[in-house]
């Protein structure tokens, strides 16, 4: 597998293997992967995903079998050092769907874009173009389905757009469970979910400033634009995501003492 090249082992956060890889190797992972037809879905976790997987067997359960899994958040590489099993960085959702973009301009991989408003989509799109001179655009649609028949239509355009990238626009997790819902029938080569990153692009929502991008504090960020919306599920979220990397912590020293007692 191209993949192998590229990986150089796996961290467990908290019960999740993530893989050691870095933002530059995942990309170079994809140009190799597209040609060679090697099929990649890529899920990435941060620190609200690891907790919603801790309640959601289904969620772990798809984690555990995508192709790629890369760390999202800056608080995952921390925990990560913490734990001993360091990551050479993280794998940012949105920066990997600017990077596959650059990249299919220059290559010429066509891009298919799913999910957000349809008003978003659009503009998003327009976006793109403007852009990017060379960019291909398989298709696009929103994220919204009013029955089952309309998914699986939209299933059956995305199989016959030929697009060798899938962008899926939908909030976790609910974008995790729908590719794994359709991935069979979708024949597209990669798939990376992008939560809310058309928002940004279209216009709906602003990204955090990069020196808070690098310290982890993009979730700051987003509660200082929906103060009332957002405040509850950080304060849950946070608190628990700290409980079990410390949790995850003592427990992994009590087995290196266990190992130790048996060894003497």
């Amino acid at each position: 597998m191209v993949k192998e090249k590229y990986l150089n082992g796996r961290a467990n956060i908290c019960g999740l293997m993530v893989d050691k890889i870095s933002l530059d190797q995942t990309v170079n992972y994809i140009d190799e992967a597209i040609p060679h037809g090697e099929l990649c879905h890529i899920v990435l976790v941060n620190a609200a995903k690891v907790v919603k997987a801790k309640f959601d067997p289904d969620l772990a359960s798809i984690i555990k079998s995508a192709d790629l899994v890369g760390a999202d958040g800056v608080p995952i590489v921390w925990a990560s050092k913490i734990l001993g099993q360091a990551l050479p960085g993280r794998v940012n959702g949105t920066d990997l769907m600017e990077r596959l973009f650059e990249l299919a301009n220059r290559r010429g991989y066509k891009l298919y874009l799913l999910g957000a408003k349809e008003e978003i989509i659009s503009k998003t799109v327009q976006e793109l173009k403007k852009r990017y001179q060379s960019i291909q655009i398989a298709g696009y649609r929103n994220g919204y389905f009013d029955s089952l028949e309309e998914e699986k239509q939209a299933v059956r355009d995305i199989a016959a757009s030929g697009a060798d990238i899938l962008l899926v626009g939908m909030g976790s997790p609910m974008k995790e469970k729908w590719v794994r819902r359709n991935k069979a029938d979708l024949g597209v080569p990669i798939i990376h979910g992008v939560g809310g990153s058309f928002d940004i692009i279209g216009g709906l929502t602003k990204r955090a400033p990069v020196w808070m991008q690098k310290y982890g504090l993009e979730w700051f960020f987003r509660l200082c634009q929906e103060p009332r919306r957002m405040w509850k599920r950080y304060l849950f979220t946070n608190t628990v995501y700290v409980a079990l990397v410390i949790k995850t912590f003592f427990e992994r020293i009590a087995e290196n003492n266990k190992k130790l007692e048996s060894g003497k």
